[in-house]
């Protein structure tokens, strides 16, 4: 086999990799849910808080040298918070708050802009919460590959944040 060959055949086996990838889901959800204790104004104004998130923020668990700054107004659409910390840095802001769900805005530089959203049913004399992260991977074939491994890893974050609020709350 010639070396034109070799590299013809490598670079179709590459090419081929890369389309496939493209065969992976663009988008991914990962979902958890728990019951709460505490009503549903109690738990949105809980989640919608600067101070309130911080009370139930799932990576301070995991790392207690997690940098934190608040930023905007005390609660509601633009209160948020920077951070740094072993798992990454950027910012977290409240983009829409109605009676049963909060919305956040993530950034997280070049690993994207995912999107956090609680919603709070009433039920059994308390809530019924569901906390969902979406993210669009774009055409990023590596990041298409990661998303096979998102439910996986940011599933117990979102158990973890559930835990806590079920505790704060």
């Amino acid at each position: 086999m010639t070396l034109l060959t070799t590299v013809a055949i490598g670079a179709g086996i590459l090419g081929v990799a890369l389309l496939s990838t493209q065969l992976l889901p663009r988008e991914v959800t990962v979902v958890r849910s728990a019951q709460v204790s505490a009503s549903p104004s109690d738990v949105i104004a809980l989640l919608a808080s600067n101070e309130g998130y911080q009370r139930i923020n799932p990576y301070k668990a995991s790392d207690p040298a997690l940098k934190i700054a608040l930023f905007g107004p005390s609660s509601g659409v633009g209160s948020g918070f920077h951070f740094d910390g072993k798992d990454g840095k950027g910012s977290q802001t409240v983009a829409a708050v109605t009676d049963h769900s909060v919305t956040y805005d993530i950034d997280l530089g070049a690993m994207g802009k995912p999107k956090q959203i609680v919603d709070v049913r009433s039920s059994g004399g308390g809530s019924a919460v569901e906390w969902r992260m979406k993210a669009d991977l774009g055409r990023n074939p590596i990041a298409r590959i990661f998303g096979l491994f998102m439910d996986g890893m940011i599933g117990k974050t979102l158990e973890q944040g559930l835990t806590n609020l079920n505790t704060a709350a």
